[in-house]
């Protein structure tokens, strides 16, 4: 009986060992990684100049086309990431303050990400291999519940979260796989038109969110100038008067919901195509450049 206890006990040593050895092997190439997403891109980056950059979700990853400032000589970079919430972009926001980024302008997406302040299964998993090395991490996380699993339980973040960041994304990490996210200045093109040119956005309320009031506490405190903006979606959506109740709740958003209605210029009723994306960023900027 001794001898199967002790047989059984080395088996969970050596368990464990691999654990941590996969655990480590895992997290130092996404230490040494900046080409597989936005996350590792900014992580492993420091001292970048922008005269604007772009965050939100989605409807900035697919909204704002950096190209348009570029041609006005000003140094631009999308960082919206599709599927992400204001919890994700807050920290991603954080981590390039911390890594000295000098930034004079960052424009916002709030509109439909405003309702919630919970976190993007899908990006929260991509700053967990950072959780060791990042005291602004595991600040930031710790109040999530699986934090002591996360961050005592070797490999267990990458077990939980293996589509994100398991084995195939870490594959993909190590081959330098290509990121398209990463192409055109951050953002994402949508050629398609007009799928699925319906929405209902009844049943959504804007909240006084926590995230955003990081991102402007963040933003006044290193002297960016932040500019908030709703984005467009098609004319054939149910309960228009949600923007009015998001200005309602933050009057300094600045309405561009209705700039493009063409459904020709749409990919989708919630995202526009190349097109559409272009003249919403023209007159971003002119309205910008207006008042500057």
């Amino acid at each position: 009986m001794k001898n199967f206890i002790l047989f059984i006990a080395k088996i969970i040593g050596l368990f464990f060992v691999l654990l941590c050895l996969l655990d480590l092997g895992f997290t130092q190439l996404y230490l040494n990684d900046s080409k597989h997403n936005k996350t590792n891109f900014v992580y492993n980056s420091e001292n970048k100049i922008f005269d604007v950059i772009f965050l939100g979700s989605s409807r900035a990853n697919n909204h704002f086309v950096p190209s348009v400032f570029e041609e006005k000589g000003l140094k631009t970079y999308n960082y919206g990431m599709s599927g992400s919430h204001l919890y994700e972009t807050a920290l991603l926001f954080e981590l390039m303050l911390e890594r000295h980024y000098k930034i004079k302008t960052a424009i916002i997406q709030i509109d439909l990400n405003i309702c919630g302040d919970e976190p993007s299964p899908k990006y929260l998993a991509q700053f967990l291999p950072f959780i060791h090395d990042s005291e602004t991490v595991a600040n930031y996380l710790s109040s999530q519940p699986d934090f002591y699993l996360w961050y005592y339980i070797p490999f267990y973040r990458y077990i939980e979260y293996e589509t994100a960041i398991g084995f195939r994304e870490t594959w993909n990490t190590l081959m330098e796989k290509p990121n398209s996210l990463l192409q055109n200045g951050g953002y994402y093109p949508l050629k398609r038109k007009g799928i699925n040119m319906k929405n209902s956005l009844i049943g959504l309320k804007p909240i006084r969110n926590a995230s955003y009031e990081k991102i402007k506490a963040l933003c006044l405190k290193n002297n960016i100038q932040l500019i908030a903006v709703t984005t467009p979606i098609c004319e054939n959506t149910k309960n228009r008067a949600y923007f009015d109740a998001v200005t309602k709740v933050y009057p300094e958003i600045k309405r561009y919901d209705t700039v493009v209605k063409d459904d020709r210029y749409f990919a989708t009723c919630g995202h526009l195509n190349v097109e559409g994306a272009t003249l919403l960023t023209k007159k971003l900027l002119k309205d910008i450049l207006k008042k500057d």
